[in-house]
């Protein structure tokens, strides 16, 4: 009986030993810039989910939606502040700092035609995200860490609520841009109008915007574009690569162990391909109730009004670069990294039409594949 007593305290004893010496978890309040409906914000909940399975429950990350403690367009700041541990958002929100923070945000173009994979090859491998990094922290004084996050993008062209035939139908159009985006449609005519995602619909229901750009597929469908606008032109040119950020605050990160700094990392490299792959299906599926059930007109973007952002956003990089050496440096680095990936892989990889016109043509044309098979 006493043996039995004896092994019982130990028991008991080594429990609480190992009770104190296991790290308490920790809750880190995250928000972001978007509403809960949107996809986006699952992003983001994918992000909490993983970090607490891969840590075992050390590490909650609570997600908030915007405004549930700052404005959409104040998290960057209340991070820094303390007065939120992190932030999910889009870098070229903050261009009112530093219009070099849209060029992390993957800049029109690509930049120089860069897609997602190149463009996180930058990131990582080509010296992007030690500049990214560095430019929050040194030159926007700002205690935060940073890693790119949600590839919401290609984006669609945008919403309209009249045809569009030309860059001359731009003139006089109030319509809602934001980051540098907003300099390039300036260029070819509009007048533009910042404002969060979630005060479009009501703005253009009340005819302060003529036009509107947000996201496209299943982003513009939650957020209620069909509802106001009936034209909708896609692809385009100014987010055709773009990629939203998390960030936590530098205490908040140096207070994690390694273990737990790296099960962030890999958490943020497995929720960038987990939504991605969810979303391309999501976009599918909302382009068709679009058509459908709300009678949105799917349009493709005239060429010239896409080659006409490209040589705008040119003449505001220009611009920019000739004021800014930290952009000409940026913005070198992505050009530097282009010219060497683009080309090669321009060689390699197929047009993506081609394959996709043999199999499912445009203007519903019998496809190819089966014109080869019934001889």
């Amino acid at each position: 009986m006493l043996t039995k007593i004896i092994a019982a305290a130990i028991a008991v004893a080594f429990t609480g030993v190992a009770a104190a010496q296991a790290p308490a978890a920790k809750s880190i309040k995250v928000q972001s810039s978007w509403p809960a409906s949107l996809t986006i914000q699952d992003h983001l909940r994918i992000i909490s989910e993983r970090m607490e399975k891969i840590t075992a429950g050390q590490i909650k990350v609570d997600v908030l939606a915007a405004g549930q403690i700052v404005p959409a367009f104040e998290v960057l700041d209340a991070a820094h502040k303390k007065v939120i541990d992190g932030w999910h958002s889009i870098s070229y929100y903050w261009v009112g700092k530093s219009p070099t923070a849209a060029l992390f945000a993957g800049p029109p173009g690509g930049p120089f035609g860069m897609d997602h994979m190149d463009y996180l090859g930058w990131l990582y491998v080509g010296g992007g995200l030690e500049m990214w990094r560095e430019f929050y922290q040194k030159e926007l004084k700002l205690d935060l860490i940073v890693w790119p996050a949600h590839p919401s993008s290609p984006q669609a062209f945008g919403w309209f609520k009249k045809p569009l035939k030309s860059v001359a139908d731009f003139k006089g159009m109030k319509c809602r841009q934001t980051g540098l985006n907003a300099e390039i449609y300036a260029k070819l005519g509009q007048a533009v109008v910042n404002m969060p995602g979630g005060e479009i619909v009501p703005a253009a229901q009340r005819g302060v915007i003529d036009c509107a750009e947000w996201v496209g597929g299943i982003e513009d469908l939650r957020l209620g574009l069909p509802q106001v606008f009936k034209y909708h032109y896609t692809p385009g040119m100014h987010e055709n690569n773009s990629i939203g950020e998390f960030g936590l605050h530098l205490d908040v990160w140096k207070g994690l162990t390694p273990a737990q700094q790296e099960a962030f990392n890999a958490t943020i490299k497995d929720a960038f391909i987990t939504w991605l792959t969810k979303w391309q299906q999501q976009n599918a599926d909302a382009i068709e109730e679009m058509i459908k059930k709300h009678g949105v007109q799917i349009r493709r973007t005239p060429p010239d009004i896409l080659i006409a952002s490209l040589k705008a956003w040119e003449e505001v990089a220009a611009a920019h670069s000739a004021k800014n050496p930290t952009f000409k440096k940026v913005y070198e680095s992505q050009r530097a990294y282009a010219a060497k990936v683009v080309p090669a892989k321009r060689y390699m990889h197929p047009p993506y039409s081609f394959a996709a016109n043999y199999y499912w043509p445009e203007g519903g044309d019998k496809p190819a594949a089966k014109k080869a098979a019934a001889k």
